[in-house]
């Protein structure tokens, strides 16, 4: 497989291989498989949610809602 990169990213991969003395390709395999982890355990979360929803198990809220509950959690830790 062929990766193609900005030339700025393959400039910070370099320099990321200089400093550690890791292959630029050993690089790119540990960050693709930790992304890719991220996004199996982001996508099961999704999915779980939604079907938490689905069963009525947990109500889903507008919103401006979730805005202001997370502007009062903020404030409150500001005060904190």
């Amino acid at each position: 497989m062929v990766v193609h990169l900005k030339p700025e990213t393959e400039s910070r991969l370099m320099e990321l291989s200089a400093t550690t003395g890791r292959a630029p390709d050993e690089i790119v395999e540990d960050a693709m498989a930790g992304y890719l982890a991220e996004v199996a355990e982001i996508r099961s979360t999704l999915d779980r949610r939604y079907d938490e929803i689905k069963d009525g198990r947990v109500k889903p809220i507008d919103s401006e809602e979730a805005f202001r509950r997370i502007r009062t959690r903020s404030e409150h830790r500001r005060r904190s």
